[in-house]
């Protein structure tokens, strides 16, 4: 294996070199030491800058984490979870629901449209609900959900609102401020290793966090809320993960949050012209996609590209998931891959393979 790989998957993403000196560096003991909780709270406030005011807490886990910690805070048995989906991840929140012994009521569209405000609408008319769950960016497919009109529902029918936006966060405008739970991850547009879920968390969730117990002691969000504050936390905290995450951060921060987004829509737009000159399309069409990831359809080849890109070109792609992992090739333009060389050299590769096949 070529150390001059390029690895341009929708996560995790290359980690810069400021991040994995940062990770090397000796850390306090996250137990005892007080620098290590001045550390922490400078970091959530640092996050807090992408946020917005909510408080933000940091979770040792890998994304998927913060989606099941999400429905066990704030599902009791019977509760009634509205699933919004258009992809995998907003069908899967249903599993956690159900696991939680709340009812999941899933509004389902095609993978390949946009959420059906319609029937939203609909479901909410129907009858209440406690929590909304629904994605931002759906990585499998590449779609950039529009959540705005589904956030103005909710706010009419006082639903509490869980966000999936591990793939968009850092890399393209979230609207934050309008969601009680949103949840991000370390290795997806921050650019650190995988293993810490990011939330932010509203006055309105907490409270209902705060209201019943949890049954279960990982997943639960409640002890994080005040932790930093009174200098305990419920386990032995992921140092030098965390010590990672605060310098991809500080990278983000000292870029810019808007020369960021733009770095990403650059690095998206250019994929896909290329991805045009060479008669691909764009998983589920063009007017949906994500600045941070691109899904290509190549019926059937999928697996095949993605093996020669590897073995012959150092390039490594994901392919989709499930009923699309034979037919659709990833392209991951986020964090420090969202630059457009490296997007050139990627598709330079797909086009020499594609020519020669």
């Amino acid at each position: 294996m070529s150390d001059d790989r390029l690895r341009m998957t929708p996560g995790p993403t290359a980690v810069p070199a400021a991040v994995r000196d940062r990770m090397a560096e000796p850390t306090p003991n996250p137990d005892v030491e007080p620098e290590f909780f001045e550390f922490y709270r400078k970091l959530t406030d640092d996050l807090g800058a992408i946020y917005g005011d909510d408080d933000v807490v940091i979770l040792g886990g890998e994304g998927i984490l913060g989606l099941e910690a999400a429905v066990a805070s704030l599902v009791e048995p019977g509760d009634r979870a509205l699933c919004i989906a258009n992809g995998p991840y907003g069908e899967g929140f249903a599993d956690f629901v159900e696991t939680y012994d709340g009812e999941a009521v899933v509004c389902d569209s095609s993978w390949r449209d946009p959420i059906d405000l319609e029937a939203v609408e609909s479901r909410l008319e129907e009858g209440s609900f406690d929590v909304a769950t629904m994605v931002h960016c759906e990585t499998p497919t590449g779609v950039l959900n529009d959540l705005e009109p589904v956030l103005d529902l909710l706010e009419d029918h006082g639903t509490i609102s869980v966000v999936d936006a591990v793939s968009s966060l850092g890399g393209t405008a979230v609207p934050t401020d309008r969601i009680d739970v949103c949840l991000g991850a370390s290795q997806k547009c921050f650019s650190a290793p995988p293993g810490l879920t990011v939330a932010s968390v509203s006055d309105r969730a907490w409270a209902t966090i705060e209201s019943f117990e949890t049954r279960g002691f990982y997943t639960d969000l409640e002890p994080w809320r005040d932790a930093a504050d009174e200098e305990w936390f419920p386990y032995t905290h992921l140092s030098a993960n965390l010590y990672g995450l605060g310098a991809a951060i500080d990278l983000l921060l000292e870029e810019g949050l808007e020369t960021v987004f733009e770095r990403h829509e650059r690095a998206a737009r250019r994929c896909r012209e290329r991805a045009a000159d060479l008669g691909l399309s764009v998983y589920p069409d063009d007017a949906r996609p994500s600045p941070t990831v691109t899904a290509l359809e190549v019926p059937g080849r999928a697996e095949e590209l993605q093996r020669t890109l590897a073995d012959d070109h150092d390039v490594v792609l994901a392919t989709g998931l499930g009923d699309l992992a034979a037919d659709v090739l990833r392209v991951g333009h986020m964090g420090h891959n969202a630059r457009v060389d490296r997007v050139e050299r990627t598709m330079d590769a797909l086009e020499t393979v594609l020519e020669s096949s």
